[in-house]
């Protein structure tokens, strides 16, 4: 038997934070680190317990050899296991003191989990030699909330695959970096990488919360791969998921005999929708382990960022619940009050931590003042999806072309309260699953008019104020719902039509990164005018995006029929040329060729209010983007 008397983790401070609910960085001090002198520590927090000990592949699984001793005050468990030695698996044997109940347990802390469907963590270190400090050193203004930010979302387990097989975390990096610096985009966000039993959750049924998944690979590998994209200029968000978590039994449910992580009443505690735990954010241990995950992965792990999964299931206690099926909070309201703390605590950490990364809300509702400082009240987030912009306009494009004039308030809605929030326009994995279909295959009509509305969609999307996000496969224009079990259609993208929407995509990311008035003032009204709001007729929009300090406008007009629009009058705020730069129907993506021959000379004609206007052709099904510069 090997028992460790002395407290080699947790002294008074770290004690305080973490029973104070504020402690960021657990991991340091829980979980299994290796001696240097050999053998390895382990501490986990089993308040409940009437014993705990370690057991692995060392000491033949035997719950009588490594007994961990009691931090009574504190409920954590610590010992050192002598013979333990990195690689090998392990778990927790949790004794109850209410009834004899006896389980083993993964380690809510691992930093690395047996290759599913085995269940063990592993006991393992997390040195690396990072060469990715020029990145580092230099993100601040990348991620910035003036910068411009083009995300491509993806799921790593079926964006390529190799002979049916998973690429690993290495291989990854090296065809993803080349990809998305060829296609341009600034960022990427992985769906869940943190250890999960099911693979069909695609991650948001995380049992890891320290640990990358073992399918693509090693810590170190996937170190790697962050450090390889951030070589290649591309940043790297993280989907990260404190809303709830599955109720495996090695995982956190029901953790020492007592529903520890969760809320024990199933009114608070179980996701009905989901049939999944949820957090008790009220506890503050609960809250000091999830703060602790987040910022992990920006400390070790060296992300960009955290887009935080379902923040609505979190801050509204009667969320997917009948009438009767919840419990008010102090008030009698429905509102959330331990989780709408816990994220203003999460939210101080991360950016007194790392002010150069960002946090962002998937949040669903019209919650206020999500992406505004804790000290104004807010939330704290850096951004949140405009999940209202992404329903209304795709909405808008699934009507055929000849109803879209009653519904044209639907592109338009979203500019009532563009700027109440620092948004992100998602076009996510959450709309090409569960029989949503393909993005191209909502786009109503011919072949070539599903080509042209999804180019023009995308166009009126850049344009757009708000960072922007495409899931894979929708920048080539993928025909088949998405299939986490299988890559993506790669093959079409050689095909006509698909390699023009494919050129388009590269063309609207080159042109944003490249064009201050497109990003600088994403967040301001000021960085935004209608020229033409209500011609819902002929169903046209057009509108003005400014730069910072008398930078040069940009005239955004989509025509969203097949009709072609000739001599089409549209007031401008200042005479000059007003050069094509995008044209969503030029041959090269697909397009018939209608447009402006590179560009228009202004006219001292009155129109919209302005003293000057263009006179332009709208191609049928189309965005454009025209730039002014003083002399043509």
């Amino acid at each position: 038997m090997h028992t460790q008397k002395q407290n080699q983790f947790i002294g008074p401070q770290d004690g305080y934070l973490f029973a104070e609910g504020t402690h960021s960085r657990l991991y340091e001090r829980l979980g299994c680190h290796l001696r240097a002198t050999g053998g390895a520590d382990f501490a986990v927090w089993a308040p409940n317990a009437e014993s705990v000990s370690v057991i692995g592949d060392w000491n033949g699984w035997s719950a009588e050899v490594d007994l961990l001793e009691s931090r009574g005050e504190l409920g954590i468990w610590q010992g050192h296991a002598p013979d333990a030695a990195p690689g090998q698996a392990y778990k927790y044997r949790i004794r109850s003191r209410h009834g004899g109940w006896q389980v083993d347990k993964a380690d809510p802390f691992a930093f690395c989990a047996e290759l599913p469907p085995a269940t063990a963590s592993r006991i393992w270190t997390l040195d690396y030699v990072w060469s990715d400090r020029e990145w580092m050193s230099a993100r601040a203004p990348k991620n910035a909330l003036d910068a411009p930010m083009s995300v491509y979302e993806l799921h790593l387990g079926s964006w390529r695959r190799k002979e049916g097989h998973f690429f690993g975390y290495r291989e990854l990096a090296h065809e993803l970096g080349d990809y998305v610096t060829e296609m341009g985009f600034t960022h990427v966000e992985l769906m869940p990488v943190t250890e999960h039993p099911f693979y069909g959750s695609w991650g948001y049924q995380t049992t890891g919360y320290f640990a990358p998944t073992a399918r693509f690979g090693t810590p170190q590998d996937f170190m790697y791969f962050v450090d390889h994209l951030h070589q290649r200029g591309v940043g790297v968000l993280l989907d990260w998921v404190p809303s709830h978590f599955p109720t495996d039994e090695h995982g956190l449910g029901y953790f020492d005999g007592t529903h520890l992580y969760e809320h024990a009443d199933p009114r608070q505690g179980f996701h009905p929708e989901w049939n999944s735990s949820i957090f008790n954010y009220g506890r503050n241990e609960v809250r000091s382990f999830l703060i602790s995950s987040a910022l992990f992965w920006l400390d070790k792990y060296h992300l960009d960022g955290l887009r935080v999964d379902a923040v609505a299931s979190m801050l509204y206690l009667d969320y997917a619940r009948q009438h009767g099926g919840w419990i008010p909070n102090r008030y009698g309201g429905r509102e959330n009050l331990e989780a709408v703390e816990f994220l203003q605590t999460l939210n101080r950490a991360v950016y007194r931590e790392h002010p150069d990364t960002l946090t962002i809300a998937e949040e669903s509702t019209a919650w206020p003042r999500v992406s505004r400082p804790t000290d104004m009240d807010g939330l704290g987030f850096g951004m949140k999806w405009n999940m209202g912009w992404m329903h209304d306009s795709l909405a808008y494009m699934k009507e055929d072309a000849v109803h879209r004039k009653y519904h044209h308030h639907k592109l338009t809605f979203s500019l009532v309260y563009a700027f109440n929030e620092n948004f992100v326009l998602p076009l996510s994995h959450d709309e090409v699953v569960h029989g949503k279909g393909s993005l191209l295959n909502k786009m109503p009509g011919d072949a070539w008019q599903q080509f042209a509305n999804l180019r023009a969609l995308l166009g009126f999307m850049w344009g757009h104020p708000g960072k922007k996000l495409l899931f894979m496969g929708g920048e080539f224009g993928q025909r088949r719902e998405w299939n986490h079990d299988d890559e993506l259609e790669w093959w079409v993208a050689a095909l006509e039509g698909h390699a023009g929407l494919q050129r388009f995509v590269k063309e609207l990311n080159r042109v944003y990164r490249a064009t201050p008035a497109l990003h600088q003032l994403d967040f301001s009204a000021t960085g935004f005018e209608w020229v033409a709001a209500d011609d819902a007729d002929r169903s046209v929009f057009a509108f003005l995006r400014k730069a910072r300090d008398g930078g040069a406008p940009l005239l955004v007009v989509s025509n969203m029929t097949p009709v072609p629009r000739t001599n089409y009058l549209l007031g401008v705020p200042a005479p000059g040329f007003w050069r094509e730069l995008v044209n969503s129907d030029a041959g090269e993506f697909g397009g018939a060729g209608w447009g402006n021959l590179g560009g228009i000379e202004s006219a001292p004609v009155r129109a919209h209010g302005r003293m000057h206007s263009v006179c332009l052709t709208l191609p049928p099904l189309s965005t454009l983007f025209l730039e002014h510069t003083p002399h043509g």
